[in-house]
């Protein structure tokens, strides 16, 4: 074994769902520096073309593949797509973020409607996504799964951060990544016997020109004194997705600068 060739995804095929997003382009992006095959995924398919081929100007092979991950057919149509063209997919990793207009609103105010939505929305995909990419990765007994949390998955949100802003941490967001993570390692032990390995990365606040207030309060509480980029979380999903993480599977990475450790 050559150790500086554990972290190269060289030809392996990749899906990134929500890949246009603050952490999706940098996941792309990223996937395929490392030489893998990205299948950018995602629900606005103007900005996915758009992102995708300047990706691929610069070098990078990604193509982009329209989604959404709330629709069961949609997801298999993808499935279907991919394996066509690529005869496989190596990597998954659920990273879209579907979301109500309603989304965050105080818990005093969240219509039953509106919850439900959310969880059918995101929750749900996830499992579409999951149990259809397991499925085609089971005939190549091979393939790695990561799927986007949260710490306000295993954490109870800080709502003195969020004061004197219009943001705030939906109660629906924490029921939706705490769900993910057990989620994860429920797939991890069944799929094992496949050599599918199911992982989650759990980011901290990620900067994206939240008010000043919110980012000082935030950053107070980090022990490394910010709040993460996007970029911040490229390293673990190449690391997951790498045969350096051959015997890694059921975990969660988290990714906060320390801000759970204390």
């Amino acid at each position: 074994m050559k150790y500086d060739n554990l972290f190269k995804l060289k030809d392996k095929v990749a899906v990134v769902t929500g890949g246009v997003g603050l952490i999706g382009k940098e996941l792309v992006r990223g996937l395929a520096e490392a030489g893998a095959i990205v299948v950018l995924a995602e629900i606005n398919a103007h900005k996915g073309k758009e992102i995708a081929d300047k990706f691929t100007r610069s070098g990078l092979n990604i193509v982009f593949q329209y989604v959404d991950i709330s629709k069961e057919q949609a997801i298999a149509d993808l499935i279907k797509s991919i394996e066509r063209k690529y005869d496989r997919i190596d990597i998954w990793i659920n990273n879209a973020y579907p979301k109500t207009e309603d989304w965050e609103t105080d818990f005093e105010a969240i219509k039953l409607a509106s919850w439900k939505r959310n969880i059918d929305m995101h929750l749900n995909g996830y499992f579409i996504s999951c149990k259809m990419a397991a499925e085609s990765m089971k005939k190549r007994r091979s393939g790695s799964i990561i799927n986007l949390a949260s710490i306000y998955g295993f954490l109870g949100p800080d709502f003195s951060i969020y004061e004197g802003t219009k943001m705030t941490v939906p109660a629906a967001y924490s029921v939706i990544k705490g769900g993910i993570m057990n989620f994860t390692r429920y797939l991890a032990s069944y799929y094992a016997k496949y050599n599918i390995r199911v992982n989650c990365i759990s980011p901290g606040g990620v900067y994206n020109k939240q008010p000043e207030a919110f980012v000082k309060r935030y950053e107070k509480k980090v022990p490394l004194g910010r709040m993460a980029k996007a970029g911040d979380i490229v390293g673990s999903a190449i690391y997951l997705s790498s045969d350096a993480a051959e015997y890694i599977t059921g975990q969660n990475i988290i990714i906060d600068g320390g801000f759970s450790i204390i």
